[in-house]
């Protein structure tokens, strides 16, 4: 019989998605998802569960007091071989404890948390590191998220790395198609001269303050107009569209939420990728920016960063909460289009390869190695 193994997210991300089909594709073992709720709050996804190629389910909830909860009830039907899942909410913890004293394999996804984001609290780390100590393996991004899994209990040889990847031929082929219309986008947008691009949630974590910060004075400085594109939604949009016109910073444009089929198009009508983050587990979009062949300037506070971007050859790095540093590496990429030429290049070939169809490559290797198999 193939291995029955289970993934447990909190939501169906896209990303996740494209991963878990791959997974599915392969057809190496039975493969089922679960998830806490079919989407967040705070995300604006799209939710098509007519292109999931593989078995799913949502928690059943209920209400008490206000609050939803959520219960584990599938871990109490057909065990699984190997559950892997988060573990930040009880639920998650619940799951764990029921599936490992049934004797199946676990294994928890880890990944790096800041004290910007994070508020710190002695009996959590004393409670994760009772449950890193248990389990049959930690998966993270890379070198970050590994250190950060033994920092919290998790033994080295079972702290495991599964980098994470993107759809990259989706962005590279969409964002290069839409070249011959970038002039025509950037018009119907206002964007004009150096136009700097930033993707995401617009929250206060995100850093965007020092980035108007920064954009205030490239503005004032540069010889040349520049621009800066905001791609996303969030609770501080009407609040940052007021700093704007209070500090009279200028083209700042707004560009709303974007699905991933059209995202590229905002992609390609850019110059250079800026992620102010205050402390980012990760940031995909970095990984999105790359594909799409664009330099990108990171604050030091995201996971990975520096496997992503190499200081002064696809982009820079910047301490967080420095909105002079950021803004002087803006300078020096708006004022040289060759520069940004060549950092774009070489973003596309450090993240070329890193595809869905690897991650479901990496993540069989790992399920038998936990089986005590050989991958087929």
């Amino acid at each position: 019989m193939f291995p029955y193994v289970v993934y447990w997210n909190n939501i169906p991300s896209p990303y996740m998605v494209e991963r878990f089909n791959a997974v599915a594709d392969r057809g190496s073992f039975e493969f089922e998802a679960w998830f806490n709720e079919r989407t967040g709050p705070d995300r604006s996804w799209m939710v098509d569960e007519s292109s999931w190629r593989f078995r799913y389910r949502y928690l059943p909830a209920f209400s008490i007091a206000g609050r939803r909860l959520r219960v584990p009830a599938p871990v109490f039907g057909r065990r699984p071989d190997i559950l892997v899942s988060l573990y930040a909410e009880p639920v998650f913890l619940a799951g764990w404890i029921v599936a490992r004293l049934r004797g199946a394999k676990t294994a928890l996804w880890c990944q790096v948390t800041h004290d910007r984001w994070v508020v710190r609290r002695g009996w959590k780390n004393n409670v994760k590191r009772i449950v890193f100590s248990r389990v049959d393996a930690t998966l993270g991004h890379g070198a970050d998220s590994r250190n950060f899994a033994i920092k919290s209990g998790a033994h080295p040889d079972r702290a495991m790395c599964l980098p994470h990847v993107i759809d990259v031929e989706h962005y590279r082929n969409v964002s290069r198609a839409s070249l011959a219309e970038r002039e025509q986008l950037r018009r119907k947008l206002g964007l004009r001269g150096c136009t700097f691009v930033y993707v995401g949630r617009l929250w206060w974590g995100k850093g965007l303050d020092y980035l108007l910060d920064a954009f205030g004075e490239v503005q004032e400085r540069s010889r040349e107009p520049v621009s800066l594109l905001l791609v996303g939604d969030g609770p501080e949009e009407e609040r940052l569209r007021r700093v704007c016109e209070e500090r009279g910073i200028r083209n700042v444009v707004f560009a709303g939420f974007k699905q991933k089929p059209e995202l590229p198009r905002y992609y390609a009508a850019a110059d250079v990728f800026v992620f102010p983050t205050l402390g980012d587990p990760y940031g995909l979009v970095v990984d999105e920016a790359m594909a799409c062949s664009l330099p990108v300037i990171s604050t030091s506070a995201a996971g990975e960063i520096r496997d992503r971007v190499e200081e002064g050859v696809n982009g820079y790095m910047v301490p967080p909460e420095d909105g002079r540093a950021l803004a002087e590496r803006m300078l020096c990429l708006a004022g040289d289009a060759g520069l940004r030429r060549r950092m774009g290049e070489r973003s596309y070939e450090k993240i070329d390869g890193h595809t869905p169809e690897k991650w479901a490559e990496d993540f069989e290797k790992i399920v038998f190695s936990l089986l005590h198999e050989k991958a087929p």
